[in-house]
């Protein structure tokens, strides 16, 4: 059953709790935005910290077996305390989990922090990269590209789902963050030629047609940390999750609901 309510509103999570009665809450709502502009500090604050730290405060009130946060690879690394955030979105996620960990600490609420790395698959954002690319292929367009020299930690949705659900069941983790990743970097460039190769091997996509964005720190999952303590790791490879993600969008565009 669906429930629809602003969890900026503390009002609306009191009547969500007081009425579904959850064991698990997994925190997934708000906006995402890597833009830097200064008109989204208010808009990301409010949707992604304000209703953080609603949900975290009627979870401790109310009791429930674990609250799931979800938190972001645009945060600064844990321990660097001096870093600052590159985007609005970013410095929301970071405080997010700041107060995830204090509820634990303080308050003893049950809250599991996962951070999934470059999630794709069947659904995702079309302006994402994976979508774009693999639609305009379909659409026997060339996709424009910065140099695609990138390298990306890649993860497919199924498997981010799997380690949320163990984040959520194994006991003992509160307080505890944990990556949703491969543990492998792939380039950019490497992925679209696979896509490519996938769709229409005939199409040579425009790299360096667009500027790259500015230089990101390369990151990666630190898969070990996540098996030990969970027992979880990705089983889709790259390769069958990016013929998947085609499929999909071929059914899609079949049944005329992407075009």
């Amino acid at each position: 059953q669906w429930w629809h309510g602003n969890m900026e509103d503390i009002e609306v999570v009191q009547n969500l709790f007081h009425t579904i009665k959850p064991d698990v809450v997994f925190h997934l709502s708000g906006m995402v935005t890597g833009a830097a502009g200064a008109e989204l500090v208010l808009p990301t604050f409010n949707s992604l910290l304000v209703s953080t730290v609603n949900i975290l405060t009627v979870a401790a009130k109310t009791g429930c077996d674990r609250v799931i946060s979800i938190a972001s690879l645009e945060e600064p690394e844990p321990g660097q305390n001096e870093a600052t955030p590159i985007s609005p979105y970013a410095a929301a996620k970071w405080a997010s989990s700041a107060y995830s960990r204090m509820f634990h600490q303080l308050y003893q609420t049950p809250v599991v922090l996962v951070r999934p790395f470059m999630t794709y698959g069947p659904g995702q954002n079309v302006r994402k990269i994976i979508p774009s690319v693999t639609l305009s292929l379909l659409q026997s367009e060339a996709p424009l590209l910065a140099s695609g020299q990138r390298q990306v930690d890649w993860i497919y949705i199924d498997d981010v789902i799997s380690g949320m659900l163990a984040a959520a069941q194994v006991p003992h983790v509160e307080g505890c963050t944990f990556d949703l990743g491969s543990g492998t970097l792939v380039s950019i460039r490497s992925v679209v030629q696979q896509l490519t190769n996938l769709v229409n091997p005939q199409i040579e996509p425009l790299f360096g047609a667009l500027p790259d964005r500015p230089v990101e720190k390369v990151r990666v999952a630190n898969t070990a940390y996540t098996y030990e303590k969970l027992g979880w790791q990705p089983v889709i490879s790259l390769e069958r999750g990016l013929e998947h993600t085609v499929n999909w969008y071929k059914q899609q565009i079949a049944a005329t609901r992407i075009k």
